[in-house]
C-alpha cells in the first residue's frame, strides 16, 4: 500500500485549523503542517482553496478539502479508528448542531463581540455572550464531553 500524503494548511492563530489537527492526532494519522501567513497567502493555498482563500485546508493524496467542519467529517469517514461522531444518527445530528452553534454563535459572540470590542460596546455584549455560553453549559451538564463519556 502506498504511503498517504496528508497535509494541513493552517495559520498560527486559527482555532479552525487546530480542530483539524486535534482530529488527525486523535485518529493517529500522520500529517505535515504547512503554516500560512494570512497577510501573504501562498499560491498553493489559493490553488487549493480558490473560493474562500482561507485556512484550514486538508490535502489528502493531492486532493484538497476545505472548511474545518467539512474536513472533520472527511477525516471521520476516511480514517474509521476512534470515531469523532456518534454512530446513532440522532446523536450525530446533535453533535453537528453543537459544532455549528460553536462556530456561528459562541465564536462570534466571544471573539467579535467581546475580545475585539472595548468600553460600552464590550460591556453591552457580555450578557449576550453569557446567555450563549449558558446553552453550552446546559448541554454539558453531567457529561465529560458533548458525546457523553467519550471524546469525539
Amino acid at each position: 500500500m502506498a504511503e498517504e500524503e496528508v497535509k494541513v494548511f493552517r495559520s498560527w492563530s486559527s482555532a479552525f485549523g487546530l480542530r483539524v489537527i486535534w482530529a488527525l492526532k486523535l485518529k493517529g494519522v500522520e500529517f505535515d503542517t504547512v503554516y500560512e501567513d494570512l497577510s501573504n497567502k501562498s499560491p498553493l493555498l489559493l490553488q487549493y482553496n480558490p473560493v474562500h482563500k482561507k485556512v484550514p485546508v486538508l490535502l489528502h493524496n493531492g486532493k484538497p478539502i476545505c472548511e474545518s467542519l467539512v474536513i472533520l467529517e472527511y477525516v471521520d469517514e476516511t480514517w474509521k479508528q476512534f470515531p469523532l461522531l456518534p454512530q446513532d444518527p440522532h446523536e450525530r445530528a446533535k453533535a453537528r448542531f453543537w459544532a455549528k452553534f460553536g462556530d456561528d454563535k459562541v465564536l462570534q459572540s466571544i471573539a467579535f463581540g467581546i475580545l475585539f470590542m472595548e468600553g460600552k460596546e464590550q460591556e453591552e455584549e457580555i450578557p449576550r455572550a453569557m446567555e450563549i455560553l449558558q446553552h453550552l453549559e446546559e448541554e454539558l451538564k453531567g457529561k465529560k464531553f458533548f458525546g457523553g463519556e467519550k471524546l469525539g
